[in-house]
């Protein structure tokens, strides 16, 4: 199999999209499968055409007009034969991979990543180049169960597939280093007999994070937390921070953090909707229970076992969440997080992964 996968989010772009593809990408090419990336970049970047482990990079830059730079990615695929066309992310992905795999008279298979979805759906000027990539394609993978009643209503008898994010955890551990980085950092700045919660990533109003404030403030339990904030926040929540004790931190990459879920007793998210978040998966991973609302992927992750968790967008729900969260001693979050890591590792590998993208590729092959 040879792949065309058009997408807005690769490295050397950052956040959790750009690492889900790349570990997608990464996990395809070690089972044989020919990837050719083409990168649609906002960067200011030059074409590119160069050659990588088990495929191309095709570096697209959209600064010239996003309409340009499609037409002219047709051109470079002259005299290369495909078997797919995948589109991962992005609203040009989305715009380009249909017809490109028309062109090609191949299957297209789109790949759903939360705000392409959630928020597509409703956007003037992103809707219909979703709806026509949901129409064309051959196959529908979605990263939360959720999700696929939810596209088939809108494309009756599209064929939808569920194929969870995985997370490599043979190299993602604290290390002796990380550990006392953290605890000095507690012991610094954390006022004793306080739980550490942690808020990490692009923290936008999907994430629910002045939703927690709200509740946290209501529980009667506030002054039980530190609130270490890592990434960006949304408008507005940095103003109403007087009546809680808390740290912010930027944006760290991916390799930063484990220092700072080292410090955290607890990493909250409380999101509206979502696909199905690296940081839960990252957090679980090294044993740190979770605060968690049931959007999208988060249901097919966390439950009690490994945490706190709450229906999406219910305040009454969430105070008792971290009342529960308040309540709990040490021993009983060291049990949900070893509980935690034990799940990840079991269920969201990334042999799982490939193996899901994997049968798709051949199902849809097959198929055609």
């Amino acid at each position: 199999m040879r792949v065309l996968w058009l997408t807005e989010h690769y490295p050397p772009s950052r956040g959790g999209m750009a690492e889900s593809c790349d570990r997608i990408v990464r996990g395809l090419r070690g089972a044989d499968v020919e990837v050719d990336v083409a990168h649609l970049t906002r960067r200011d970047r030059p074409w590119g055409n160069e050659r990588e482990y088990g495929g191309r990079l095709l570096t697209v830059p959209l600064g010239d007009g996003p309409e340009h730079a499609l037409r002219r990615l047709w051109t470079m695929l002259a005299g290369h034969a495909y078997t797919h066309v995948v589109a991962f992310g992005g609203t040009y992905a989305l715009l380009g991979a249909p017809v490109i795999a028309a062109w090609l008279d191949v299957p297209l298979v789109t790949c759903l990543r939360g705000n392409d979805f959630d928020t597509g759906v409703f956007s003037l000027r992103r809707r219909e180049a979703l709806m026509s990539a949901l129409r064309a394609s051959a196959r529908v993978c979605v990263v939360a169960r959720s999700h696929a009643p939810l596209v088939s209503a809108l494309v009756p008898g599209a064929a939808v597939t569920w194929v969870a994010n995985g997370i490599d955890t043979a190299n993602w551990e604290i290390l002796p280093s990380e550990r006392s980085r953290a605890q000095a950092w507690r012991a610094s700045a954390v006022a004793p007999g306080r739980r550490v919660l942690g808020l990490v990533g692009q923290l936008k109003n999907k994430k629910g994070v002045g939703f927690l404030l709200d509740a946290l403030l209501g529980s009667g339990h506030a002054e039980r937390f530190h609130l270490l904030f890592v990434g960006e926040l949304e408008d507005g929540v940095a103003e109403r921070l007087d009546a809680v004790a808390w740290t912010r931190m930027p944006f760290l990459d991916r390799f930063a953090l484990p220092a700072v879920y080292a410090a955290c007793d607890l990493v909250a998210l409380p999101s509206f909707y979502d696909g199905l978040p690296n940081v839960a998966l990252e957090a679980a991973a090294l044993g740190v229970p979770l605060l968690a609302s049931d959007a999208g992927g988060l249901a097919d992750l966390a439950d009690d076992q490994i945490g706190f968790t709450f229906t999406a967008g219910d305040p009454h729900g969430c105070r008792a969440a971290v009342r529960r969260a308040a309540r709990a001693t040490g021993d009983e979050l060291a049990k949900l997080g070893a509980a935690a890591e034990e799940r990840v590792r079991r269920d969201f590998t990334p042999a799982a992964e490939t193996a899901g993208y994997l049968a798709v590729l051949r199902e849809t092959g097959s198929d055609r």
